[in-house]
């Protein structure tokens, strides 16, 4: 067996053994940017908790890490001592690399290696303690940070966020094979920003990667404006936590 592969097959051992704890791992992914991945991923882990399972969410959005703006959280983690401790907010255990940086508008300009080693620094010196689920929030793109969540994760599964747009939907679809190329499931796609019934694009690139659609979220100036404020809108307003509670059954029924 070649060195490397060698070493893939030990790390994901170890992570496997140190995330014992967490009955459930799931990423939220989108090879392009801009459709609510982050959105998605902090109302479905805070709808998930209202329904009475323990949640943990993990910004692997390394160099540009957005998660605690959307939480309104101030907090840094401690680094004085090891394991690190995630903040709790709302009764969910949140950890960001924004957590560990003086000034969140300052860019964090790292290569490849560096943000593969931050990533395995969220798993292994995190203590996320037992959870039901920790709901990952990707970097868009299939280069380092969802590529080493592919290789070394025991997932299990990928929900896609797309958006009515033609692109969004093609840029959809590599997600979908890039997950399904390293043998990780997918359990569903997820239509952001929708108008309504899902568009054409959302509903072929479903066909395209033989997966179902979990749900769509609306186009809402509410939501943005909730966001804003670091409130979460599935927990403030009725129709999207509707919307999330139809995403959140489905994900949640497949592991009972």
């Amino acid at each position: 067996m070649h060195p490397s592969f060698a070493r893939v097959i030990a790390q994901r051992e170890q992570l496997k053994q140190k995330l014992a704890g967490i009955k459930h791992k799931i990423g939220v992914y989108s090879a392009k940017g801009g459709v609510g991945k982050t959105t998605v991923a902090v109302n479905l882990a805070y709808t998930i908790a209202s329904m009475g399972k323990s949640v943990g969410l993990l910004d692997a959005d390394i160099d540009c890490p957005n998660l605690t703006m959307f939480l309104g959280i101030s907090e840094r983690i401690d680094t004085s001592s090891f394991p690190l401790k995630p903040v709790v907010k709302g009764g969910v255990k949140v950890a960001s690399t924004a957590m560990l940086v003086d000034e969140i508008s300052r860019p964090i300009i790292w290569r490849g290696p560096m943000i593969t080693k931050m990533l395995n620094e969220m798993f292994d010196n995190v203590d996320w303690g037992e959870l039901d689920y920790l709901i990952i929030d990707l970097s868009p793109g299939t280069s380092d940070a969802p590529l080493t969540i592919m290789q070394l994760l025991p997932l299990d599964g990928f929900v896609i966020v797309t958006t009515p747009q033609r692109i969004a939907g093609l840029n959809s679809t590599r997600s979908g094979l890039m997950a399904k190329r390293l043998n990780v499931a997918l359990l569903g796609m997820v239509e952001n920003m929708s108008t309504g019934s899902p568009s054409k694009s959302t509903r072929e690139a479903v066909e395209v990667l033989g997966t179902e659609l979990l749900g769509t979220v609306s186009s809402d100036p509410l939501f943005n404006s909730l966001s804003d404020l670091g409130k979460i809108p599935s927990l403030e307003n009725e129709k999207i936590r509707n919307e999330f509670e139809a995403i959140a059954k489905r994900i949640v029924g497949t592991h009972q």
